[in-house]
């Protein structure tokens, strides 16, 4: 690794992952900022998953922390981000790797409900970790911000809730990235498209009783490269945003799609 984030602080929500044979996106990405330099202050709603994460870090000589929040409640989003200072010293990296579309559908289909609490999950939980963070990265003279939105915020895919959290999600990016340049803190956000992830695999297998072989075949189908990705290439995405390679960079909403948002036919 080359040190892209030597000497920077990080704290990465959504650390943990569904239980699966592959790795999530939050984890894989607390991991790489590790391998390049960055103490990480992992945070999970799980905090078993979240010491799991931290684990992998300081058995590979690096520095990081497990912390437990559940980020719907305000409160917690607040107490995170001081523990993350606490720990780390000061925050460099917030990256919001937290979202879901379970139980989620069409329009006709939709609980009131279900959709406000994936409204809730995906985009103010989002929005409130983001309002706790900036006082610090302001008083402090800049930052990096970093969200995972979704390919589903500009193309239609049948889950409404998810579709309009994540759009609102690239609007409180572009927002927030807009109002805080002069601070110098830079926020973009990540919108994969299919990647091979638990959440993706197992959990879809598992809500439909799709077996997984069949259910990644479709998926690999329907990339004009010819395969899902994988968590590492959100990671690296992420990666870069986060770096000082990216310092002229703010607002952006990055596909990392493997094609799927510019394909033909």
């Amino acid at each position: 690794m080359t040190g892209r984030l030597s000497g920077k602080t990080a704290i990465v929500i959504g650390a943990g992952q569904t239980p699966g044979d592959t790795i999530g996106n939050g984890r894989a990405a607390a991991l790489l900022f590790a391998r390049e330099g960055a103490a990480v202050f992992c945070v999970d709603r799980d905090l078993i998953r979240a010491k799991e994460t931290a684990a992998l870090i300081t058995g590979e000589g690096g520095t990081a922390h497990a912390h437990a929040a559940d980020i719907r409640d305000e409160t917690e989003c607040a107490a995170l981000i001081a523990a993350g200072v606490a720990a780390l010293g000061r925050l460099d990296i917030l990256h919001n790797n937290v979202g879901s579309g379970a139980g989620d559908g069409p329009v006709e289909k939709t609980d009131p409900a279900r959709f406000d609490a994936i409204l809730h999950l995906n985009l103010t939980a989002m929005m409130q970790t983001i309002k706790h963070a900036l006082p610090v990265m302001r008083g402090q003279g800049g930052g990096a911000i970093v969200n995972i939105s979704s390919l589903a915020s500009i193309a239609p895919a049948g889950i409404i809730a998810y579709e309009i959290s994540k759009a609102g999600v690239n609007k409180l990016t572009t927002s927030v990235a807009a109002l805080n340049a002069r601070h110098q803190i830079r926020c973009n956000a990540i919108l994969p498209g299919l990647i091979d992830t638990p959440m993706a695999i197992q959990g879809w297998a598992g809500m439909t009783g799709e077996a997984q072989a069949q259910l990644r075949a479709k998926r690999n189908a329907r990339v004009p490269m010819g395969r899902m990705g994988t968590a590492w290439d959100v990671a690296h995405a992420a990666l870069w945003l986060a770096s000082d390679d990216a310092h002229f960079v703010t607002g952006a909403l990055l596909p990392v799609d493997g094609g799927q948002s510019v394909r033909l036919g």
